[in-house]
């Protein structure tokens, strides 16, 4: 038999799908043969902001971790009206204590403004390669659908921003009200995007959160314009008699990882991973610059959650 090439892969895979809606991604028929190595996960910095930049890079390699995702935001490792100065210095740092800077956390919203355009120009010429966006919120007095249009026009600007300086751009969706809790929101307002330069950082606990029993649809529907993701878990719990989602160690909660692993393999995706840990960890799943438990009490929770990470990637 002639060899199939991984374009025509997803296509006959897509197909199969589509004419077995109700088949799970655990059968045979569907799970490909693929590549299985592990994930290349990044510890998201605002876990570690108890520390410097170096020596929150030291304790990332130390447990694991390909690198930091970096905060370069408001109460960030680097605040953004310092961003010229500040990032250079907190990269460098970051290769002095072995590790390593291929994704920002940032509060960019905006192509025409000045703050956002030297954030931009600061990551790329330092060899960023993926920033996350701030989030979107709707207007008041205006409609959702004209809200929609309006940020459209907002990425893709971005995204000619972007191709100028050679950096990937991502709106990660979030639970809640503001745009993107939605994944055919993001879908409606990337249309406009150049694609190679701005698409999404997909969250699947936001997504099971939101979307139930029918992630897996928008997963399917977002799936050409993911370029980092999120991982986290979270189950439902009552506080005062209202329930509300409960963020949990990787694997002890809701998001059915290995469905999710093996769809991102059948997808032929495997892109950067920003990990979180939400859960309660003495101020650090905060952002906190000072917490009230032991430090080594956050390490051993890092290093439990990228075991299970790797682990769940290799079992699906």
């Amino acid at each position: 038999m002639n060899p199939i090439t991984r374009r025509e892969f997803t296509k006959k895979s897509a197909l199969a799908m589509g004419f077995l809606p109700f088949a799970t991604f655990g059968q045979s028929l569907l799970k490909p043969k693929l590549d299985t190595k592990g994930l290349s996960v990044h510890v998201f910095s605002k876990h570690l902001q108890f520390l410097s930049p170096q020596d929150a890079a030291e304790k990332a390699a130390e447990i694991g971790f390909q690198g930091l995702d970096l905060t370069v935001r408001p109460k960030g490792h680097v605040l953004p009206e310092d961003v010229t100065q500040t990032l250079p210095r907190a990269i460098e740092d970051i290769k002095k204590g072995g590790s390593s800077c291929s994704m920002i956390t940032t509060a960019i919203t905006d192509a025409s403004n000045k703050t956002d355009i030297n954030i931009i120009k600061t990551a790329a010429n330092q060899g960023v390669a993926y920033y996350r966006s701030n989030w979107f919120k709707y207007r008041d007095q205006h409609a959702m659908e004209a809200d929609l249009a309006f940020y459209q026009q907002k990425i893709k600007a971005l995204s000619l921003l972007n191709s100028q300086h050679g950096i990937v751009g991502c709106y990660q969706n979030h639970a809640g009200h503001s745009i993107g809790a939605s994944i055919w929101e993001i879908k409606k307002i990337l249309e406009s995007a150049n694609s190679k330069y701005f698409g999404t950082q997909y969250d699947i606990r936001h997504a099971t959160v939101e979307g139930g029993l029918s992630w897996e649809n928008g997963l399917k529907l977002i799936q050409s314009s993911i370029k980092t993701i999120v991982l986290k878990d979270f189950k439902w719990g009552q506080k005062n008699g209202v329930w509300h989602p409960v963020n949990v160690p990787i694997g002890e909660g809701m998001v059915d990882f290995k469905t999710y692993f093996s769809m991102l393999k059948a997808y032929n995706i495997n892109v950067p991973v920003s990990l979180h840990l939400e859960y309660d960890l003495g101020g650090a799943e905060k952002g906190k610059t000072s917490i009230s438990i032991d430090k080594k009490n956050v390490y051993k929770a890092m290093k439990k959650d990228l075991d299970t990470v790797q682990r769940l990637w290799e079992e699906a």
